[in-house]
């Protein structure tokens, strides 16, 4: 083939060369890739109701009234067997309100789209009762006197831990001087967290700065390994706290309400 095409007028040669190149490229401009497309998704209080049930029931215990919120965020991912190809890459790769993600980086892989929705649902149920666990270690309340039923469990992952901790410390016992955790504000986050109250990183983060605020917050709490992406899509007048504990968070908010120095990304 080389001798062939070294006896070729030099724009020939070019052209024959051109035509295995050109169709890699329309190969790989229809070819399904190893990637998902995220982008900003619903952000809930958890400290309100969800389909007329408050987020956060507890019993055993007297609870107090609040005002603010404590979001959670999430973001919403192409599925698992949806195709994404070139063009899609292209689209959504410069766009600040998208990302592209690696597949492998969202979901395990081989499962089924099945398998996958109820292990991130599994997920959320064990975040679920982590958080209760970390909350109720938080505030040395006896576990087997102060029960708490979370109602958000159509809703996967394990990213909402944080929020639910810091939702039922809320509820308990406020600011620990009589005021809201929040201090009225409207207080998003995400984070996962282990029954001794350690936070941990999730990813997406700055896609769910921008749910955030798309949905009031003023205050995000970040997982402070996570400080870098959250600054990188940064929406205007939300201000980040990061955190490494359920400790740190709340300190970080009982500071905040008081006009004290509050730590930053």
């Amino acid at each position: 083939m080389l001798s062939r095409l070294s006896r070729l007028p030099r724009p020939a040669a070019l052209a024959v060369c051109a035509v295995p190149a050109l169709a890699l490229l329309l190969i790989a401009a229809f070819a399904p890739l190893p990637f998902v497309l995220a982008q900003p998704g619903l952000t809930a209080d958890v400290l309100g109701a969800k389909d007329g049930k408050s987020v956060i029931t507890i019993t055993g215990a007297p609870t107090r009234g609040t005002t603010g919120q404590l979001r959670m965020t999430t973001i919403v991912a192409t599925g698992p067997s949806q195709e994404v190809g070139l063009p899609d890459l292209v689209g959504n790769w410069f766009r600040t309100d998208r990302a592209v993600m690696p597949k492998e980086a969202v979901y395990p892989a081989g499962d089924s789209d099945k398998e996958i929705e109820a292990h991130n649902l599994e997920e959320m149920a064990k975040s679920q009762s982590t958080a209760a666990q970390a909350a109720l270690g938080f505030l040395h309340k006896d576990p087997r006197q102060v029960k708490v039923d979370l109602n958000l469990a159509d809703v996967g992952g394990p990213s909402a831990g944080l929020l639910f901790s810091l939702g039922i410390v809320d509820k308990l016992d406020g600011d620990g001087s009589g005021g809201d955790l929040t201090g009225g504000r409207s207080v998003a986050g995400t984070g996962t967290i282990d029954a001794n109250g350690a936070v941990g990183a999730v990813g997406g983060v700055a896609l769910k700065t921008q749910a955030a605020k798309r949905d009031g917050a003023t205050v995000f709490l970040v997982p402070k390994a996570e400080c870098s992406d959250a600054r990188s899509e940064l929406p205007e007048g939300l201000r980040l706290i990061p955190v490494t504990s359920l400790t740190d968070a709340v300190s970080s908010l009982r500071e905040l309400n008081r006009g004290g120095k509050v730590p930053s990304c």
